[in-house]
């Protein structure tokens, strides 16, 4: 069997080689050849059971070179009738742990027309070895096969009550694929956003550049992941990982926007109180240039020093574009015009070296982005994302009014011994082994009654206890059978699958 999963379309795909084996008794014969080989042409003359995939889209039966079918009918009158197959099923998928999930995709078949009392269907090989999937056949690109269970139930409409086989084939999907193509990109994609922590802030256009590209690259990447994925209205878990990384790109653009903006505010801050000093300082050598000439003496050249000192101080402490042009061999024309936002050539050392947010940036980011993917990764990785499909269970009929439901332990080998199924089990055994000693003190007959009225359900996970009232016994009716030579009246018939 090859199997192929697609969650666009919810379906998938198998090949598969369906084998049914039933006995019809006017079929015997008697000769020295124990199985009678025939052509596939002569199942047509012959009753068949009308068998049919409850959730299948598509099926194809393989014609070339020849029908692939095989017909062979032993002397006891059992007929063994095989044919190949190309199945394409419904499989309803759960993606929020996408792409760490898991599925158990159901193959439902049964009869058609033929209601219980006509035909019933049985697992040959009981239910751990009747569906076989060899590793060499197995061919799965983005999935692990874990194994498959197999359970039946029985459905009532108004046509009747019909039986209806149920294989799960239990999917891991594999991660290697997303892990290259989305979760690397967004990682390396917010590492080179907080590159730009470590560029100068006077650098504005290569910070710019580093910002929004950066947020274009996580616009793409959240496109590409989500096109091949249905269209559901709840978000998986690549969705919060990308989600969580854009945030990261959008907050080092919005950080060097932040980084500017106090920047540029504290150099205007400082030409306000640069401008005032020289203002001040004008005033002073006004107020001096105005006053009458001292007297000659040793006053005289005090007082011109005093004035002289007091100059040189007050132009000291004014910023460098502020001081006299014989300070710079090529002063700046208007210093104004560099200090407004986004200037690429500072006016003022307040808007050159590293900035305060810059050093908390280096540090705070990388940290709460290493820490967000321990996390991330620790919950996806040890979190049992497979998905709990129906496994079956069996009805216990104690009596006409009370019934025990006990569910199917998982015949998968990656679930045995796991605690959910030992506590399921411990369970309903607790509630079968209470329910029978409270109806062992009216009456002694359940065991009887257990053993003609146990019947096959699907119930996976409730183990409860079930009242109903009594109902007569339906007639059995008998199925009819087409042959070459007339209309034949048969008795029920047991399908071996």
């Amino acid at each position: 069997m090859t199997t192929d999963c697609g969650q666009a379309l919810e379906e998938y795909t198998m090949d598969v080689f369906f084998r049914q084996t039933w006995i019809d008794e006017r079929l015997k014969f008697e000769g020295p050849i124990e199985i009678l080989r025939l052509n596939n042409l002569m199942v047509s003359k012959i009753w068949t059971p009308d068998t049919f995939f409850r959730n299948g889209k598509r099926s194809i039966s393989h014609n070339m070179t020849t029908p692939n079918k095989l017909f062979r009918i032993m002397q006891n009158g059992t007929i063994l009738y095989t044919m190949r197959l190309t199945i394409n099923a419904e499989c309803p998928m759960r993606l929020m742990n996408f792409p760490m999930d898991g599925h158990a995709c159901p193959l439902k078949f049964g009869s058609y027309a033929y209601p219980i009392s006509e035909i019933v269907y049985t697992w040959k090989k009981g239910p751990l070895s009747s569906v076989e999937v060899p590793q060499e056949s197995s061919s799965l690109l983005q999935y692990d096969l874990i194994g498959q269970t197999v359970s039946s139930e029985r459905l009532k409409s108004n046509t009747g009550e019909y039986v209806i086989m149920t294989v799960h084939f239990h999917l891991q999907r594999k991660m290697g694929f997303f892990l290259i193509q989305t979760y690397i990109p967004c990682i390396m994609t917010v590492i080179l956003a907080q590159v730009s922590f470590w560029i100068n802030k006077e650098s504005v256009p290569a910070r710019t550049v580093f910002g929004i590209t950066t947020v274009l690259t996580m616009t793409t990447l959240s496109i590409s992941a989500r096109h091949s994925l249905p269209k559901v209205s709840y978000a998986t878990a690549m969705d919060w990982f990308i989600a969580v990384c854009f945030a990261f790109v959008f907050s080092a653009l919005i950080e060097f926007a932040a980084v500017n903006y106090f920047s540029t505010l504290q150099a205007n801050r400082e030409l306000r109180k640069a401008a005032a000093m020289k203002a001040a300082a004008q005033e002073a050598a006004a107020v001096a240039a105005a006053a009458p000439a001292p007297p000659a003496g040793n006053d005289a050249e005090v007082s011109s020093v005093d004035t002289s000192t007091v100059l040189k101080k007050r132009m000291n402490s004014a910023p460098l574009f502020d001081r006299p042009a014989k300070t710079f061999p090529n002063p700046p024309v208007n210093a104004q015009a560099f200090l407004q936002q986004g200037s690429a050539v500072p006016a003022n050392n307040v808007l050159t070296g590293t900035s305060i947010i810059d050093k908390y940036s280096r540090i705070l980011f990388p940290l709460s982005f290493g820490a967000f993917n321990l996390v991330y990764w620790i919950v996806y990785l040890t979190k049992d994302t497979m998905e709990m499909s129906s496994e079956g269970g069996v009805l216990f009929n104690i009596d006409d009014s009370l019934a025990i439901i006990l569910p199917f332990p998982t015949t998968s080998t990656e679930s045995r011994g796991h605690p959910r199924t030992e506590l399921a089990l411990l369970t309903s055994l607790s509630i079968l082994l209470m329910s029978l000693s409270m109806m062992l003190l009216d009456q002694q007959t359940i065991p009887q009654k257990m053993a003609d009225q146990t019947t096959v359900i699907e119930s996976p996970q409730e183990w409860s206890l079930h009242f109903k009232r009594p109902q007569p016994p339906e007639q059995e009716q008998s199925a009819i059978a087409l042959l070459d030579k007339g209309v034949c009246v048969v008795s029920p018939v047991q399908v071996i699958v």
